[in-house]
C-alpha cells in the first residue's frame, strides 16, 4: 500500500515539474523570438541548412569537374563567383562545401555534448573522489590550447575529416563537462530532487529524467556557441593539409588553394571566407540571444 502511495505521489510531483519545465520553454520562446538580432542568426543558420540539404538541386554546376579551358575566370554572370584553378566553379563547391564544414562542426559538437554531458552529470551528482577524478581530467584537457590540443591528436590518427572531428570533438569535452557538471550541482540540491530521491527514485532516474531536463537551458547555449567554434577549427586544420583532402569542397581546403593565388585571383579565397565568416556570425548572435534568454540577468 505504501509503495502505491508513494508511486502516485512519485508520478503527481514529476507532472507538476514538467508542467513548470513547459511554461519556462514557452516563455523563453517568447523572449527569443523578440529578440531581432538572434531571429537574424536563427535565419542565416537556417539558410545555410537549406543550402546544404538541396546542395545538388541549387549547385549550377559540379563541383569536381576540371575545366582547364575555364580556369581562373572572374565572377561573371555565367560564374557567379568564378573558376578556380582547375576551372570549377566555385559557387557549386562552396554550396557542396557547406555540406562538409557544417557536417563535421555538428558532428564534432555533438560528440563533445555527449561525452561532456555525461562526464559531468557523473561528477556534479555523485562528488568526492568521482568528482575530483573527472575535473582534474578535464582540467589537463584544458590546460592545452583547443587547436593545438586538435593539432596533436590530428597528427597522430592522420590527415582526414573523420579525424577532425574526434579531435575538435574531444577539445570540446571538458567545457562542456565543466557546464554540466556545475549546472548538475545546483539542481541537486533543489527540495523537489530530495522529494523524488525520498519516494525511492534511484539514481539514473533522479540523473537522466529530473536532473538532465533542468540543465539543458545551459547545455544549448553552449552547444550553439560551440558550433561556431568547431567550424572554424575544422576549417583551420582542413587549411593545414590535415582535414579534408583535395579535390574535397571543404571551405579550408579551398582557403588554403585560394592563398597561392591571392594576388592574381583574390576571389578563389574571398568567397570561401566571405561564407564561412557569415556563418560562424550567425551561430554567435544566434547563440547570444539564447544566452540572454535562458539567463534573465543577461536579459535587459
Amino acid at each position: 500500500m505504501n509503495a502505491e502511495v508513494n508511486a502516485e505521489q512519485q508520478v503527481e510531483l514529476s507532472k507538476t515539474v514538467k508542467l513548470q519545465k513547459s511554461a519556462k520553454w514557452r516563455e523563453s520562446l517568447s523572449v527569443l523570438m523578440e529578440n531581432k538580432a538572434a531571429m537574424a542568426g536563427g535565419l542565416i543558420i537556417v539558410f545555410y541548412v537549406l543550402i546544404a540539404t538541396f546542395a545538388p538541386l541549387i549547385a549550377p554546376y559540379d563541383p569536381y569537374k576540371v575545366d582547364l579551358a575555364n580556369k581562373l575566370l572572374t565572377p561573371s554572370m555565367e560564374h557567379w563567383m568564378g573558376t578556380d584553378d582547375k576551372g570549377r566553379d566555385i559557387l557549386s563547391r562552396i554550396i557542396y562545401g557547406s555540406r562538409l564544414s557544417m557536417g563535421v562542426g555538428f558532428a564534432a559538437v555533438l560528440f563533445g555534448a555527449f561525452f561532456g554531458i555525461i562526464l559531468g552529470l557523473i561528477a556534479g551528482y555523485y562528488g568526492k573522489w568521482t568528482d575530483t577524478i573527472i575535473m582534474r581530467t578535464m582540467d589537463v584537457l584544458l590546460a592545452f590550447p583547443g587547436i593545438l590540443l586538435a593539432l596533436a591528436i590530428v597528427s597522430a590518427l592522420g590527415p582526414s575529416l573523420i579525424n577532425v572531428t574526434i579531435a575538435v570533438g574531444i577539445f570540446s569535452v571538458p567545457l562542456f563537462a565543466r557546464i554540466v557538471r556545475g549546472s548538475t550541482l545546483e539542481v541537486k540540491r533543489l527540495e523537489y530532487i530530495d522529494a523524488i530521491r525520498s519516494l525511492g527514485a534511484n539514481d539514473i532516474t533522479i540523473i537522466f529524467k529530473h536532473i538532465f531536463p533542468n540543465i539543458l537551458s545551459p547545455i544549448i547555449v553552449q552547444g550553439t556557441l560551440r558550433l561556431a567554434t568547431a567550424i572554424l577549427s575544422a576549417a583551420g586544420l582542413s587549411f593545414l593539409g590535415l582535414g579534408a583532402q583535395p579535390p574535397s569542397p571543404e571551405w579550408g581546403t579551398m582557403l588554403s588553394n585560394g592563398r597561392d593565388f591571392i594576388f592574381s585571383a583574390p576571389f578563389m579565397a574571398l568567397f570561401p571566407g566571405l561564407a564561412m565568416s557569415i556563418l560562424v556570425l550567425g551561430f554567435n548572435i544566434f547563440g547570444d540571444g539564447l544566452r540572454d534568454v535562458f539567463d534573465p540577468r543577461m536579459r535587459k
